[in-house]
Parts: structure tokens; C-alpha cells; sequence
């Protein structure tokens, strides 16, 4: 009983944290919003109170900034349970959700769409990068012959995958007779959520819910696989069918945030190390608090990529980068010292 209200307590601070950095993200920006009134204009708007604030308040929290907050939680949160997942499919401590070449990709449908033309207007930026994305994961599938195909087979394949397209999106870029289309693409494939909207909410709070819960029902199997294909085989995992089955659905949650926001980098190898620091290496609690860590870390990101520089909005990927960076260094010394 104890281990229960003790639980269920730790839950409840982590969404009280999540709660407290939404709040702060969107009070930040051109118009200073108090806290209070941010949370006035939530329980206004759900039903619980009816206080009496500015329509010019209302309108930015609820048109702008919230949606973007509560995109950056989810796809912080879908990141790092990403990461956690490939580095334990992987049994590489360096993995991470775009080892299967999927950024590469949904950078190459992007450019196509944006600055080729592709679809002559009837597909948007965001479901060019979707396809790309995934065009990048069968190749990876392809090449790595499919679920018969090991851990090393399987990041050769990605590396081959992203190297392909990448060559792809920088001969588009490059040869683009429009420089300012081609900057903005670039400035988009660094990551950004300023284009997100409330079906964007709707979509990534979806996918990312769906893929928690069906990973949690993967957590012994992901317990398993630490120890190696012929181990988890072993104890009765069908191996081929549990390696599609995760690799697609990470493939689904990547593409999905990817073609909204572009590619943030290092969220999904930094916050599962931290997070296994603090959990311990069991999946059962390793992924809730990826998903907390993680949404809590982009929403931090985001609001430090408004504030860096004061009258400009850094991308995304160049903040997490110069966290992840850092900690990137400190996993490659351990290592080193560990062989």
C-alpha cells in the first residue's frame, strides 16, 4: 500500500512539474503572460472557474502558445521513449530514434515538396517529410533484411540510409534558384514549433499515447533484449516479429514528430541515460520516465531557444544540441574507460 500511494505521489509532482514549465513556456514571448492568468484562461476555458481576464490574453495563449507547449511535451516525451528503445534493440548506448535514417529522410520529402514542387500543391510540408520518413525506414528494412537482421546490420543500414538521403537534400538545397525558400527549409529541418497548431496536438498526443502504451506492454521483452537476440529468444520472445513490431512503432512516433517540427537532436540519447540513472534499467520505469524527463526537457529547450537571444528564435536542434553535446562526450569516456 505503501509502494502504491508512494507511486502515485511521484506521478502526481512529475505532472505538477510538466504543469509548472507549460505554464512558464507560455507566459514567454512578446506579450508577458502571468502565470495566473494562464491557468485562469485554461480552467475558463475547461469550465472550472470563470475569471475575468484579457481577450487579447485568451487569444494568444489559446491560438499560439499552449498548443505549442503541449507539442514540445509530447514530442519530447515520444523522443525519449524513442531513444530508450533503441538503444535497448540495439544494445548500443548510443542509439537513438534516428538511427534508421528517418530524419534523413523526412528531410529529403520535405525539400522535395517545398522547393521541387512535388504534388504540385496538394501535399504540405509536413506530409512530404512523413513519406520521406518512412521511404527511409523500408530502405533500412530492405537492407537490413528485415526482422532476420542483427543490431550491427541494422545501423549500417540506417548510416547507408541517411548518408543517401542526406546526399539527396543537400543536392536540392544547393542547386534551389530560391535561397530564402531553401533557408527556410533548412531553418525547419533544425526544429521548430512555430508552425504548430491544435491538430498537431491532437495527432502527436495520439500517436505518442498509443506507442507508451504499447511499449509498456513490450517492457519484458525490451528487459530481454539487453541481453541479446539468443537470450530473449531464449526465454520464449519471438524474436523477428518483437524487433518489426518496435522498430515500426518507433518509426511511427519519429515520422509523425519529425514531419511536424523537424529534427531535434540528442533528446533521444540524452534523456534515457538520465533517466536510467535515476529508474534503473527496468522498462517498466524506464519508459514513463523517458516520456516525463523527456516532455519536461523539450518544454525547457523551447524556452530557452525564445530567450538565448534576446528578439530572435533559435532552432530547436542548436539548443538540444549544445546540452547533448556535452553529454554525448561524458557517455564516450565512460565507455572507453568501461573497455
Amino acid at each position: 500500500m505503501r509502494r502504491l500511494v508512494a507511486s502515485v505521489t511521484l506521478y502526481l509532482a512529475c505532472f505538477a512539474a510538466i504543469a509548472l514549465v507549460v505554464g512558464i513556456s507560455v507566459g514567454i514571448g512578446d506579450l508577458p503572460i502571468p502565470l495566473s492568468t494562464t491557468y485562469a484562461a485554461i480552467t475558463n476555458k475547461l469550465g472550472w472557474t470563470s475569471v475575468e481576464i484579457s481577450r487579447i490574453h485568451e487569444a494568444v495563449i489559446w491560438e499560439y502558445r499552449l498548443s505549442r507547449a503541449l507539442v514540445a511535451v509530447f514530442c519530447g516525451a515520444g523522443l525519449a521513449m524513442c531513444g530508450a528503445i533503441m538503444q535497448a534493440m540495439l544494445r548500443n548506448p548510443l542509439a537513438e530514434p534516428y538511427v534508421l535514417g528517418i530524419s534523413a529522410g523526412a528531410s529529403t520529402g520535405a525539400v522535395a515538396v517545398v522547393i521541387l514542387g512535388i504534388g504540385a500543391g496538394a501535399v504540405s510540408l509536413s506530409l512530404g517529410a512523413f513519406v520521406g520518413a518512412f521511404a527511409a525506414f523500408f530502405l533500412v528494412a530492405i537492407l537490413s533484411n528485415g526482422a532476420r537482421g542483427g543490431a550491427d546490420r541494422t545501423i549500417l543500414a540506417g548510416v547507408a540510409a541517411a548518408q543517401l538521403f542526406n546526399a539527396a537534400t543537400s543536392y536540392v538545397v544547393t542547386t534551389s534558384g530560391n535561397a530564402q525558400q531553401a533557408r527556410d527549409v533548412m531553418f525547419w529541418l533544425l526544429g521548430s514549433f512555430g508552425g504548430v497548431r491544435w491538430p498537431d496536438v491532437g495527432l502527436v498526443s495520439i500517436v505518442v499515447g498509443l506507442g507508451l502504451i504499447c511499449c509498456l506492454f513490450h517492457a519484458r521483452v525490451l528487459d530481454a533484449f539487453a541481453f541479446g537476440d539468443e537470450a530473449a529468444a531464449s526465454l520464449g520472445v519471438n524474436v523477428g516479429r518483437t524487433r518489426i513490431i518496435l522498430f515500426a512503432l518507433t518509426a511511427v512516433i519519429t515520422a509523425t514528430i519529425v514531419s511536424m517540427v523537424g529534427t531535434i537532436g540528442f533528446v533521444g540519447l540524452v534523456v534515457p541515460h538520465a533517466a536510467r540513472f535515476v529508474v534503473g534499467p527496468l522498462h517498466a520505469r524506464l519508459l514513463p520516465a523517458c516520456a516525463i524527463t523527456g516532455a519536461i526537457f523539450m518544454v525547457l529547450a523551447d524556452i530557452a531557444s525564445r530567450t538565448l537571444v534576446p528578439q530572435q528564435v533559435l532552432p530547436i536542434g542548436v539548443v538540444t544540441a549544445l546540452v547533448g553535446v556535452p553529454f554525448f562526450s561524458v557517455i564516450l569516456y565512460r565507455l572507453q574507460r568501461a573497455s
